[in-house]
Formats: C-alpha cells, structure tokens, sequence
C-alpha cells in the first residue's frame, strides 16, 4: 500500500506521520510519499519522518519529492493537506475583514472566501493529475475549507472524502470525561464543516444510551469553558455546538476580541518557525510536545481510521464530508455534509439521521447556500460572484460590508486569482 501527502512539508505533517507508525495494524503501508513544493522544509520534515518510523520499527520506507505526479504515481490514497498562499495569507484573511467589523477567520466568513478562492483551483488540478496518474487513488482532502473544497472535488467526479478534527475530538474529550475507551463512544454528529452540533452522544454505538444529558449536568462547566460560549446556552440547547459556531452565536464579541490581539497566523507562524528549529535536530525521532500547539489534534487517528476503511473496504462508520443525496431534505442532494457514514471501497454513503431541528436547519441552509455561491466564485472568478458569495454569508449580508470586503479580498488575492 502506498499514499502520498501532498503538503508534506507542513510542520504537522511528523504528526500524521506518527499517527501512520503506531497505527499500522489499522492501515499497513509500504510507502510514504511527501510532496511539497517547499524543497527546504521538505528535507527537515522528511527526516523526522524517518526517524520516527524507525523510533517506532515500522517498516514502510518514507521518500519526498517536489514533483506531484512521481509522488502520486501509484498511490492508493493522496492525503491534502495544502496551504495556498501559506501563513501569510492566513494572516491576511483573519485581519482585513475585521476592518468592517466582520470576523477575521480562515474558513468562515470573509476570510474563508478568500481561502476557497485560492484553493479551489489548486486542488481541482492536483486532483486532476493524480486521476491521470492513477484513477482509482481516493483522495482524502484536510485542506479547509473542508466542505467547499470536498464539494469542489467531488462536482468534478474525483474520488475523495472530506475530512475534519471536530469529530474525533469532540469523541476523544466525551470518553476522557465518562472514564471510556473513545471506541466506546459514538456521535450524532450533524451539519456543514465547522457547523456541527453534538445531539446525542452514545455508549456502546449508534443504538446505545445517550449520555449527554449526564454529560452536560455533570460536566456542563467544562464543555461550556472549551467552547468558550456561556453555560446557559449550552444548557438551553441542550446539545454542544462545534465551537465554530462562536462565530455565529458570539459574533460581534468575537470581533472585538480579534481586534485587540495578534492572528492566529501569527501565532502559528512562530510555533512554525521553533518546530523547524527542532526538526533540524538529528537526534529528534518523535514529534516534540510543541506540536500539540499547533493545531489539527487527532486529524492522524482519523485520518488513518477513513483510509483504511476506503482501502479496506470495512464498512465502518465514519464522520466524514460527503454528498448530502437527501439525509438532510432540505438541502440539494449536491451540498455536502458532515455525518456520520458507512464508508468502504466505494466511498462514503450517509447514515440516516434525525430531522433537523429548525434553530439549526435554518442556519444550515443559509451557509449552504453561501457555499453553494462561493463555489461558483471560485470556480468561475468575477468580482460580481464574489460580492453574491459576501452578501449571502449569514455573518456579513449587508451592501456596504458585502461590497467593501469585495474589493478588499481581491486586491490582498491577486497573485493568486488567475481572473483577477
């Protein structure tokens, strides 16, 4: 088995990589191709990589390259995890909408269309070229913003799957606190990427006891200060909202908090540049205690978790980005989702769920419609499509915020928008 990672060279990358070491009873490799175009942080990252796969005596042999279609040639499965424009770009989208008073976030809202705009061309024609190379390689694309892109992906009739963190996290810190295994635990997971919400959280599978109500009332305080929402509205739902959703249910205390503090890119930038500093260390053969900071926790467990079950053909059930194709009726069978699937060789197919409840179909449909809108902006270019995509975003939505943040976006963009 082969899988190639396009984005290599990103400083999370010895995290995946060591999700693949302790993991390979779940999905055996022989071959782990890195490519990036960053030929310098390829090299440090690549290293690290072999050393933690010899640390932990796993046979696969690890290679990196700067040339796509040699890294993808053959491969089974191509991981993306790509950053176009990288973290000053980032930087960009999370301070420019701030001066209209929007929030400045690299997936939601402004700052999030100017992401997919970059994005979207990119991974179509990656995309494009690994299904010359290798048709039947699935593509399991991390790169945000994950329910546009995976959209994008799968219109064009390519392979792949969408995948996101919130989950497994969520699943991971629900077992901590019930004293579990996090197999013990599963989700009613449901909505849009970074616009989830946790309606019931199960012992034993799908059809075990809810123990949310337990949850809330015994650890009520904790989730609440995680979200970083306020207890009584977590206790009103009666469910836990993805903490993306502050960006909607908080929106104008969050802006303000933005304004009086550097980027999360500048952050990560500096994180970036001391785990580099480690990389370069012959001697380091796991991934440094720093990288927790940098984001992206347990995306290797299920990362390794969705490839096996589409390589394996397993049947299990995943909490995957995948066409909607009538769970949620309200919404085209086209729009993607994020629910839990049973996913095998032959892709994602959803699980039946609940009807939604109108406090959040209403907003679900809202942001599926703004996606719908930011696709046809990235796909097509124009800043008319792009000032449709603004104005139709539940979190901007008025003419002269819509029309500044047009011009905004596509002057910080230029390099990178072919029609611009």
């Amino acid at each position: 088995m082969k899988l190639a990672v396009v984005g290599g060279g990103s400083t999370y990358t010895p995290e995946l990589v060591d999700g693949f070491a302790r993991l390979r009873d779940v999905l055996p490799m022989e071959e782990l191709v890195l490519v990036d175009p960053a030929a310098d942080r390829l090299e440090l990252v690549g290293g690290l990589a072999r050393r933690i796969f010899a640390r932990q005596d796993h046979p696969g042999r690890i290679s990196w390259t700067d040339d796509l279609d040699a890294g993808v040639d053959g491969a089974d499965a191509v991981l993306l995890q790509l950053r176009v424009g990288g973290q000053a770009a980032r930087d960009q989208d999370e301070t420019w909408p701030l001066e209209c008073g929007c929030v400045g976030q690299e997936t939601t809202g402004a700052g999030g269309l100017a992401k997919a705009l970059r994005t979207v061309p990119v991974v179509l024609d990656i995309a494009e070229r690994v299904r010359r190379r290798n048709p039947g390689a699935w593509i399991v694309d991390f790169t945000n913003p994950v329910g546009i892109v995976t959209r994008a992906l799968l219109t064009a009739g390519h392979r792949a799957v969408g995948l996101c963190n919130v989950a497994i996290g969520f699943q991971r810190k629900f077992a901590k606190l019930l004293g579990v295994a996090p197999d013990e635990v599963s989700l009613d997971h449901v909505g849009l990427n970074h616009l989830t919400w946790e309606r019931a959280v199960r012992l034993g599978g799908p059809g075990g006891e809810d123990v949310l109500p337990k949850l809330l009332a015994e650890h009520g305080d904790a989730i609440a200060d995680d979200l970083r929402m306020p207890r009584a509205l977590i206790d009103r739902l009666g469910v836990v909202p993805s903490y993306y959703l502050r960006y909607f249910y908080q929106h104008d205390a969050v802006v303000r908090e933005l304004k009086t503090k550097p980027s999360r890119a500048a952050e990560v930038a500096a994180i970036e540049r001391r785990l580099l500093e480690m990389y370069a260390d012959p001697t380091l053969d796991e991934k440094p205690e720093l990288l927790g900071k940098r984001g992206g926790a347990f995306y290797s467990e299920a990362a390794v978790d969705l490839t096996s079950s589409l390589l394996r053909d397993t049947g299990e059930v995943r909490i995957v980005n995948t066409f909607n194709r009538g769970t949620l009726p309200f919404l085209p069978d086209d729009a993607v989702i994020e629910v839990p699937a049973a996913v095998d060789a032959r892709g994602a197919s959803p699980l039946p769920v609940t009807p939604l409840e109108p406090l959040y179909a209403g907003l679900v449909a809202h942001v599926t419609a703004y996606e719908d809108l930011a696709l046809e902006a990235a796909l097509k270019g124009g800043r008319e499509r792009v000032f449709d995509a603004l104005l139709a975003h539940p979190l901007i939505g008025q003419i002269e915020y819509a029309e500044k943040l047009t011009d905004t976006l596509i002057a910080h963009n230029r390099e990178h928008l072919a029609w611009a």
